[in-house]
């Protein structure tokens, strides 16, 4: 199994097969519109527009389930992401990506990638280490831009949790691409 055999549903209500995206580098990302780390869209849109052409993908997957931050309708979510980030890349409708109403591609990508959340995450570590320290060495979402980073053949590459900027793994996706 690989992330290229989900399907996903998209914001107008239609599925979407990964397999579309296979060949494809993909950066899987559960988004937010009112988040501390919302600015990331920027980011990822410049990440985006500089390679799709190379190969890359970036897929936003809005979620309610930290802080209520993504409220919205898949409407309203699609609006505030073209009006405010001049989002090009696709979003998707709204999941969840933990507990027992996690979308099954989320539950995939936690499991092939658990993460390594430890208190080099700053202030979000100790911010869950205080209220839900449950997570802490669990493998479910922590927050909002959580990156998983999934390779041409559909394979799970790596994690990447919320305070790792697009900016700051260009580095490290820049040798994967065509």
């Amino acid at each position: 199994m690989t992330v290229h055999d989900f399907s996903v549903r998209a914001a107008d209500g239609s599925t979407t097969s990964l397999n579309d995206y296979a060949g494809q580098l993909a950066l899987i990302v559960n988004v937010a519109s009112k988040c501390g780390f919302t600015a990331q869209y920027a980011g990822l849109e410049t990440l985006y527009r500089q390679n799709r052409d190379r190969g890359l993908a970036v897929l936003g997957f809005p979620c309610n389930q930290f802080g209520a931050q993504e409220p919205g309708t898949d409407a309203e979510i699609q609006e505030f992401c073209a009006s405010n980030y001049d989002v090009s890349f696709p979003v998707f409708a709204k999941i969840d990506v933990n507990g027992p109403g996690a979308d099954p591609l989320y539950s995939y990508l936690r499991e092939q990638a658990p993460g390594d959340f430890g208190p080099e995450h700053g202030p979000l570590y100790d911010y869950l280490k205080a209220r839900r320290p449950e997570m802490i060495g669990s493998d479910e979402v922590k927050w909002n831009f959580t990156k998983f980073l999934v390779g041409r053949d559909g394979a799970v590459l790596r994690r990447f949790e919320s305070a790792v900027t697009p900016a700051q793994i260009t580095a490290e996706i820049e040798p994967l691409l065509g």
